[in-house]
Order: C-alpha cells, then sequence, then structure tokens
C-alpha cells in the first residue's frame, strides 16, 4: 500500500452517505469539511468546498449508490474541486463503487464501463481510492491509481459471532462468490457449500442445485451485495429444500433495488446481516454494522498515523 503524507488531513463530505462522513472523520479525530453538492435547474451537479484545503489531504467519502451517475458525478467534481482549491492529495473512499459489476464486454460493441469509471477518477485527479469488497477485484489492475480493496468480512464475521450459532456451514449463493464464502468460512471455522444454477437442456429453466452437505445444518448464505434480493431468496429455497435447518444471510452492500426488501423479509431467513457503505433505511429484522472504524483505519495506514 503507498503511503501518503501530509500534516494536514481533513473528510469532505459527499451527497451520498454524509452520515457515514460524519463517522469516519469521528474516528480520525479530523474536522469534517464543508462541502455542499447541489444542482441548477437543469440536474447539473455542482459543488461547492468552503474549506481550506490548501496542503491537506482531502479524504472524500462518497458510496455512489442509487442514483449511481449523480453520486458518480458528484465524486468526480468534489475530487475536482479539492485538487483545485490546493489540496496536496484526494483520497477517494467509495465503499460501494458502482459500475464494478461491468469490467467485461458480454459482446461486441458493449463498453468496459468499470475501466471507465476508473479512468474518469484518475482523471479528475484522485490519487488512491478506497473501496470495499470490489465486486470484481482483478478491476484493481485497470485503475490508474493506487487503490486500497477492503473486505466486509472484517466487519461481518466478528458480528456472526456474536450470534453464537452452532453447526454452522457457509453458504456461496452462487459460483461466482465461492472464494467470499471460503475466506468467512476459515474465520468462523465452517465448512462451505455452493448454490449452483443447473440446467437439463439450453431452452428449459434453470433450478438451484446445492453442492455440500447442509442437512439438518444452520446455514449463512454470504454475498457482497443484495440489489434484487433474489438471488438470496432463491439459495434460501433451495438451502430449505435440502434440508437446511436455519438460514441466515450477510451481505456487504444493501443496494435494494425497488421490492428488494420485501423479497429478502419474505425468504424467511433467521437473521439478516449486512453494513452502512451506503444508506439503508433497516427494518426492524436487518441489522447494519459500522463499515467507519475500517475505512478509518485503512486512511490512517494510508497517510502514516497509525
Amino acid at each position: 500500500m503507498s503511503s501518503i503524507s501530509s500534516d494536514r488531513l481533513c473528510v469532505v463530505p459527499g451527497s451520498a452517505h454524509r452520515v457515514l462522513a460524519a463517522d469516519v472523520a469521528r474516528e480520525l479525530n479530523v474536522s469534517l469539511a464543508d462541502a455542499e453538492v447541489t444542482a441548477f435547474a437543469d440536474g447539473e451537479t455542482r459543488v461547492h468546498i468552503a474549506w481550506d484545503v490548501r496542503e491537506a489531504t482531502a479524504v472524500i467519502v462518497q458510496p455512489t449508490p442509487t442514483p449511481v451517475n449523480d453520486h458518480l458525478m458528484a465524486l468526480a467534481l468534489l475530487a475536482d474541486a479539492t485538487r483545485a482549491a490546493g489540496a496536496a492529495r484526494v483520497v477517494a473512499v467509495a465503499p460501494y463503487l458502482g459500475y464494478a459489476r461491468q469490467e467485461q464486454r458480454g459482446s461486441l460493441g458493449d463498453p468496459r464501463s468499470a475501466q471507465v469509471v476508473a479512468r474518469l477518477l484518475g482523471a479528475v485527479g484522485v490519487d488512491h481510492l478506497v473501496t470495499l469488497d470490489l465486486h470484481a477485484p482483478a478491476l484493481e489492475s485497470s485503475f490508474p491509481m493506487p487503490a486500497t480493496l477492503l473486505r466486509a468480512d472484517e466487519v461481518i464475521v466478528p458480528a456472526v459471532q456474536r450470534w453464537g450459532l452452532r453447526e454452522l456451514i457457509v453458504v456461496a449463493p452462487d459460483a461466482g462468490g465461492l472464494k467470499r464464502a471460503q475466506r468467512h468460512a476459515a474465520a468462523l471455522g465452517a465448512p462451505v457449500a455452493v448454490v449452483a444454477k443447473e440446467r437439463p437442456r439450453s431452452d428449459a429453466a434453470a433450478h438451484l442445485q446445492v453442492l455440500g452437505e447442509v442437512r439438518g445444518r444452520v446455514c449463512l448464505i454470504v454475498d457482497d451485495m443484495a440489489s434484487t434480493g433474489r438471488t438470496l431468496a432463491g439459495a434460501a429455497e433451495a438451502l430449505r429444500r435440502a434440508g437446511a435447518r436455519e438460514v441466515h444471510a450477510a451481505f456487504t452492500h444493501a443496494v435494494m433495488a425497488p421490492g428488494a426488501m420485501e423479497q429478502i423479509g419474505a425468504a424467511r431467513f433467521g437473521r439478516v446481516l449486512t453494513t452502512d457503505s451506503i444508506p439503508v433505511a433497516a427494518p426492524p429484522w436487518l441489522e447494519v454494522a459500522r463499515v467507519a472504524p475500517l475505512l478509518a483505519q485503512a486512511v490512517r495506514h494510508l497517510c502514516g498515523r497509525e
């Protein structure tokens, strides 16, 4: 991890999650800059930083949840504004980075959208990016700036341990999430299972098959995000059909497209855990773990303040 040194450090709140920005500033024991993100009548984003950031390391806290494009543009403009105002270094803390799922072209004519976002952040002067559970970690090689890729198991695993679950097995809801499930399982001292899609023939509907022995076990599904909720709900149903005694879920980013919260709430999970990487209006059954200590620790290490 590259080191950024500066005598002054300030946290610049974006428009997406001012509560998280203030939480990070408290963890770092530094000032929260006076920054405004507004819009002109036609919808153009306008930012203004009424704070002296000269020769400071400006830490912009701005995840990019819905509306993704608005929050991404605000992040870019805040980076340019702090750079133009004389900041010595610009660190973008985007725990949830939009477009990260679009790191590959599906067919000729498709863009590499994740790489476009990476180049945009580099072009506006971001010196270092801090993000959490990046959907495709291999994307780091496309970033024009150094990046710190944090893992949410550092906050999710302790929370799950406090649940006191016995006969636990950690489940990846699809094959792509196997490495994540293995990390959680190793930390929790539990075995791993995978829910895989199976098509009997090309024109037939897929059904879910559980790879691993879950009968009579307590299952914990882990994923990086919940967008529609269908993946989690489908995996839970497949586990119950396979004989699971209990099914719980933990995911990092509560993206929550319309209807997702209802879908997950109706899936009969025992306990459900997410983080506050993006704002979430949590119903009583959804537990939320703080990520500010993890983000602040990364910034401290980056700035040599440990």
